[in-house]
């Protein structure tokens, strides 16, 4: 399974305050968890079983939580089972069709 998720802090001191902070911790979580995974600028890929995924998606969210009083989650699974190494063999498809 993959989960592409982005998690953000709102209702945090002062309207110019960066989110950086916050997900970074979120991140942190994520890279601890030892599942693989891929963080570029919108989301954050891990690939992993379900209740191992949701459970580094549901600790990076509450990293966040200590960042403002409210936390917004976006994501997108796609569950596929018996297939693993699926967040760069995706990629990799797509290179070799575009080199077609």
């Amino acid at each position: 399974m993959l989960v592409a998720f982005s998690v953000a802090p709102s209702g945090g001191e002062g309207a110019d305050a960066s989110v950086h902070d916050a997900v970074a911790a979120a991140v942190r979580v994520v890279r601890e968890s030892g599942l693989p995974n891929h963080t570029d600028s919108m989301f954050t890929t891990i690939e992993g079983e379900w209740d191992e995924v949701f459970d580094v998606v549901k600790r990076a969210t509450e990293a966040v939580g200590a960042f403002g009083s409210r936390v917004s989650l976006v994501l997108k699974a796609d569950i596929r089972p018996g297939y693993s190494g699926e967040l760069t063999a995706k990629v990799d498809r797509l290179e070799q069709a575009l080199g077609e």
